[in-house]
């Protein structure tokens, strides 16, 4: 791949060239004029442009203009909030503009089908097709970030291919908080990079109760409706887009050199009563700048996108081809953290014969089909773990080491005699025949290994293939009824493949012979639904009604084996090793998968009067075999209401400057089916051995796995949403504003029983959430003469709150950090989960200071100590007094981007970001005596008065660095996110290459992060139950992309 770099310097040029260009004809013919509204009233700022070229002009306080064009031209008029204007260029022409109120009548996509936004009365957020195309998101999850008012998506890493955090409303469960997709009709369970974001028309979040109620059992954490593009009624039209990027770190953490590092060492024994172990910590330098070893600068990214789209009256179709390749900036260089994937895409549409203007019934019918194919490789390190990750490794290695050891040095020598003893050494080589060093020979690392040794081992390779198909066929039965069947088929394989070489990167991880694993899977989801529908207008009163009916089957299987004993590495397979079962040397595993099946009948009415008053209801009843025979099958209702106010006749022309306000209200009920299979009964478990009779005769038999619950049944949430849309001036200004409260009930969790039951105790619907809060969208548009700006900006405040477990105790642990404890915990009538610690009051200056809280508490302290805070006040320091110290759910997400087109140039800037989250710094473990220090430890208390807020530095120190806010730092951000200039050739010099539009770019991502947190990134989700929890997290990388669009 790095054959294909391209200089930057040349490149740079390059592209400044193109966007300097000339980008206008000399005009010879001068065209004056005048442009008004239906009322005679001068339009200020008209654009007016000549077709074809990039010249234009705009109109003054006045309503006139003046332009000089080609004879013969015509002239195109524009101006926000009216319909665009095409005349032949006459002198002293006039020209008259409706308005156009296209907000309201553009439509948005709903479950099982469309409607008028200005109808709409549910909470639905739009992000389209020309938002990704500036974000150039890599995955559709990843997609909506910052563009969806109350949609939270958190990057897990920075690895290639990771998938988002998505949460819609909040954390609806404290089980799987997921919501629904939904492609082209097709729900989509797992694989969700199979879609290139090139690919889609328009993405809907449907975020209220109101708006999901259709799909019912699934609809409980939000649905995400995808629209890939289709074809139209136009010439074909070939495209292809380019796209190649660098990418480095943002930023590196603050760490400790040898010579500090030595110093601390030294400092942290004699606090502990133990010998300094560095003679003379100035001797050191700098040493090992261990980020820079592990990070992989430049790390290339490659697009290519080819599409072809056009149609007739009777066939339209659209079909992609799209290949994208990117190498990671941790362990890509060593072809450990890579991923490519390949997608092909064919919509078709055909009308088989419409008759409508032949017949009233029976006259129309269409057939459309979606299909779909990705490929998809991959390899993957850990991002973010407190075992031993690259990065985590990195930050804990002495810079006193090094990755290698020199031949024949101290070193070398050293670490062959520390680990001569150990029978599963195995000494590791570099390229360059160098030993690879082990750390744990030259101090206590506990789990954390050479990172660039962790690198060099060979790895897992990821691999998947995924088919999605969806058939339709429509058929109009007579007066606007039409019955519309579709069947849809999500096809994947996927698995694993790896082998590893003897190894030896500490005790506990290495082995002295080679092994080899492979892993397959399959699994298929196929639905079909039928689906009645009506609609119907009469004067002003409006009727939309469906009925449907919908199944759906999930099934798969697996298999997977493993052999030791590779006889050549160029040949790494199963069958290509010596490894014996009778030896448990070779192992195999399968079987097919648990099926699950859910049948649903649904209906829908709309109604609206003249677009004045709105209102819908919905009914869904779903049926899952997930479970109990007591309730298979459960109801989900919804209603929602709207009142376009403006609409009012008395309101009509009383206010010029507010055009369009619409009050909308919603309650309904969802459910979560996602729960997993077989929890509501008891399996058999096999190899429970028992001894019967005074002999000891020893039988092995089976038992129950757990206690049955068939009274088991789904997570509901119930919610109420109000809404108020805004349109001003035009609809140039735009604002909607909702306000949620959503409670969820029957969470699923272990029940309280008593353990003398004897047996697992089984799950039961125990739990209950609340989440409430307000979301707000601005949209701001207009045309300054040739200048176009579009501003979006959208805000949501959160507040979840934990109402009940549903155990005897009303909490319980999550999370954890090696060698600190519990980190996290769930607890009613809090935030789910929260971080869990010690509040701090400062650091003990003096030994009266420390006198006195010792005897007060009872405690041993010294100066230099933490001061805990007595919490429950009982007059001492012990767990009762660990409490919520934070929390990694962000109170306030938000976006703000803005579009500026003038000639041929156009601009894209996007910022987002989050407030109100914190981040659990889990770096540093304590219980790793050896590892590195952030550098703010330099700013620790070494006598009165130096430090009240870090505490005295001392090796194995289980006091000062338990779990409290000395760890948690504020994690609210504000990122650049995405920039982007770029320049369309004008098309009459394209045109003489056969190429209708060439447009060139320069973009940029994660450009700027402004926050106070000190981490690689403050945007983490991989740590476990919480967000925050950054244990040395893959960050996400600074990109610098260039980039061509080609169309013919």
């Amino acid at each position: 791949m790095r054959n294909l770099v391209i200089p930057v310097r040349n490149l740079a040029v390059f592209v400044v060239l193109l966007l300097a260009g000339v980008s206008a004809a000399i005009a010879q013919t001068s065209i004056s004029g005048t442009v008004k509204d239906l009322q005679g009233e001068p339009l200020i700022g008209v654009s007016v442009v000549e077709k074809g070229h990039q010249n234009g002009a705009t109109t003054d306080i006045d309503g006139n203009f003046v332009i000089r064009v080609a004879e013969n031209a015509t002239l195109q008029f524009s101006y926000v909030g009216y319909k665009p204007v095409e005349l032949p260029a006459v002198n002293g022409m006039t020209v008259t503009m409706d308005e156009d109120n296209n907000l309201l009548s553009e439509v948005v996509v709903v479950g099982y089908g469309v409607q008028k936004k200005s109808v709409v009365t549910a909470a639905i957020s739009k992000v389209s097709g020309s938002d990704l195309e500036s974000t150039a998101p890599l995955r559709m999850d990843n997609a909506l970030k910052g563009l969806a008012s109350g949609v939270t998506v958190t990057s897990s890493s920075g690895q290639p291919g990771a998938a988002a955090r998505v949460r819609v409303r909040g954390i609806g469960t404290i089980n799987n908080s997921d919501p629904l997709y939904i492609v082209d009709g097709m729900p989509i369970e797992g694989g969700l990079d199979y879609l290139n974001p090139n690919d889609i028309a328009s993405i809907e979040v449907l975020k209220d109760a109101a708006s999901g109620a259709v799909y019912g059992a699934r609809a409980a954490n939000g649905v995400i409706l995808v629209t890939t593009r289709q074809g139209s009624d136009q010439k074909p039209r070939l495209s292809y887009d380019f796209s190649y990027g660098w990418q480095s770190k943002a930023k590196k953490r603050d760490m400790l050199n040898a010579s500090q590092y030595a110093m601390m060492m030294n400092e942290g024994a004699v606090n502990a009563g133990i010998a300094p172990t560095f003679a003379d910590p100035a001797s050191y330098g700098v040493g090992t700048d261990w980020q820079d070893e592990v990070f992989n600068d430049n790390a290339p990214v490659m697009n290519h996108q080819f599409s072809l789209t056009g149609g007739s009256e009777r066939v339209n179709y659209f079909m992609s081809l799209g290949y994208y390749t990117q190498e990671g900036i941790v362990g890509g260089n060593f072809d450990r953290s890579n991923y490519q994937r390949l997608t092909m895409r064919s919509n078709l549409g055909i009308t088989v014969f419409d008759s409508s203007k032949e017949r009233t019934w029976l006259n129309k019918f269409t057939v459309n089909t979606n299909l779909s194919y990705a490929r998809i490789k991959s390899r993957g390190i850990e991002v973010n773990s407190t075992w031993g990750s690259p990065l985590g490794s990195a930050l804990s290695m002495s810079p006193i080491l090094t990755p290698y050891l020199e031949k024949g040095s101290a070193e070398e020598a050293h670490q062959l005699s520390y680990l001569a003893g150990q029978a599963d050494y195995v000494p590791m080589y570099g390229p360059d025949g160098r030993l690879v060093m082990v750390p744990t020979a030259f101090g206590n690392y506990q789990e954390m290994s050479n990172p660039i040794a962790n690198l060099s081992l060979p790895g897992e390779k990821g691999h998947s293939h995924k088919f999605v198909g969806n058939f339709i066929g429509e058929l109009q039965i007579w007066d606007n009824i039409k019955y519309r069947i579709s069947y849809g088929a999500d096809l994947s394989f996927w698995g694993n493949d790896g082998y590893n070489p003897k190894y030896y990167l500490r005790n506990g991880q290495g082995q002295t012979f080679s092994s080899v694993w492979s892993s397959k899977n399959e699994d298929l989801v196929w639905q079909l639904e039928n689906v009645l529908s009506y609609d119907k207008t009469i004067g002003e009163h409006s009727f939309s009604i469906i009925l449907g009916t919908s199944a759906k089957q999930s099934s798969g299987s697996y298999v997977g084996g493993s052999r030791n004993h590779i006889i050549n590495y160029n040949r790494p397979y199963i069958d290509a090793s010596t490894g014996q079962a009778a030896n448990g040397d070779m192992t195999s595993s399968g079987a097919p998968s648990v099926k699950n099946k859910l049948a649903s009948y649904f209906g829908r009415v709309s109604y609206n009067f003249a677009e004045r008053y709105m209102l819908q209801a919905t009914l869904r009843r779903d049926g899952s075999s997930r479970f109990g025979s007591n309730n298979h099958w459960a109801t989900f209702p919804s209603v929602s209401v709207g009142w376009n106010i403006m609409n009012e006749p008395f309101l009509r022309g009383k206010a010029n400057w507010l055009n369009n306000a619409k009050l909308r209200a919603s309650w309904g009920k969802n459910g979560n089916e996602n729960i997993g299979d077989f929890q509501y009964i008891a399996l058999a478990s096999s190899g429970n051995n028992y001894i019967f009779g005074k002999e000891g005769q020893v039988v092995i038999g089976t038992k129950p796995t757990q206690l049955p619950n068939p009274d088991l049944r789904w997570e509901e949430s119930r919610q109420t949403d109000i809404g108020l849309d805004l349109g001003f001036l035009s609809n140039r200004f735009t604002l909607s504003v909702d306000y949620f409260v959503k409670d969820t009930d029957g969470m699923l969790m272990t029940l309280s029983l008593p353990q003398y039951v004897g047996e697992a105790i089984p799950v039961g619907n125990v739990g209950k959430m609340r989440n409430s809060g307000v979301e707000m969208d601005f949209g701001y548009r207009q045309n300054f003469g040739e200048l176009s700006i579009r501003l979006g900006a959208n805000a949501s405040w959160l507040k979840n709150k934990l109402i009940s477990y549903g155990n005897d105790q009303g909490w319980a642990n999550l999370d954890s950090f090696q060698g600190t404890g519990t980190i996290t915990r769930a607890e009613n009538g809090l935030p789910f989960p929260y971080f869990y610690g010690y509040r701090t009051d400062g650091i003990i200056q003096n030994l009266a200071e420390a006198n006195a809280y010792n005897s007060k508490y009872g405690t041993s302290l010294v100066p230099g100590d933490v001061r805990y805070v007595d919490v429950d006040q009982n007059g001492t320091i012990d767990e009762n007094d660990r409490t919520k110290i934070g929390k990694g759910m962000p109170d306030w997400t938000y976006g703000v981007n803005l579009t500026a087109t003038w000639r041929g140039f156009d601009f894209y800037i996007f910022f987002q970001g989050a407030a109100g989250n914190d981040i659990f710094d889990a770096t540093r473990r304590i219980d790793a005596l050896a590892s590195n220090l952030p550098s703010y430890m330099l700013n620790r208390w070494t006598g009165e008065g130096t430090s009240n807020t870090m505490p005295r530095f001392v090796q194995a120190d289980p006091y000062n660095w338990q779990s409290s806010d000395l760890m948690v730092y504020d994690g609210s951000y504000f990122r650049l996110k995405n920039i982007q200039l770029g320049y369309t050739l004008p098309e009459k010099i394209t045109r003489k290459a056969f190429i209708s539009k060439f447009r060139v770019y320069v973009a940029a991502e994660n450009l700027k992060t402004w926050t106070k947190y000190h981490g690689f990134d403050p945007e983490i989700s991989s740590g476990g139950t919480s967000l925050g929890i950054d244990y040395g997290v893959y960050p996400q990388a600074r990109v610098w992309t260039v980039g061509c669009n080609l169309s013919f």
